[in-house]
């Protein structure tokens, strides 16, 4: 996976405050969301380069590889960039019982009790 023609896609990108943008990973065979994360500049390249999800964890301030301690790796499959060029989706090869470090499958399992729409 290479950046490439892509560049241009990159260097448009609405960084925050912060210099991150959010990124919603998916699996790529269903669509199911799996998480919403952050990344940086050198995260993005180190996913470009390598394959494997990386992201900025804000808590911790460091660089994190989705997999690394728990087993439960991402394979990036593609990366799309939304139409603002403020957000990113990631269509992922999920490995292991699960994205959330939970240990659900997804990190969006609780629902909200809202009024038949």
């Amino acid at each position: 996976m290479a950046l490439g023609a892509d560049r241009g896609l990159v260097a448009g990108l609405k960084w925050n405050d912060q210099g991150l943008v959010p990124v919603v990973a998916a699996e790529r065979s269903t669509g199911e969301v799996l998480m919403l994360a952050w990344m940086n500049g050198e995260a993005l390249s180190r996913t470009v380069q390598s394959g494997r999800a990386w992201y900025w964890s804000r808590s911790r301030q460091e660089y994190w590889c989705k997999g690394e301690t728990s087993g439960d790796r991402q394979w990036v499959r593609e990366i799309r960039v939304d139409c603002d060029g403020d957000a990113l989706l990631m269509l992922v090869d999920q490995e292991g019982r699960g994205a959330c470090h939970t240990g659900q499958r997804t990190c969006f399992f609780r629902a909200l009790a809202c009024p038949e729409w």
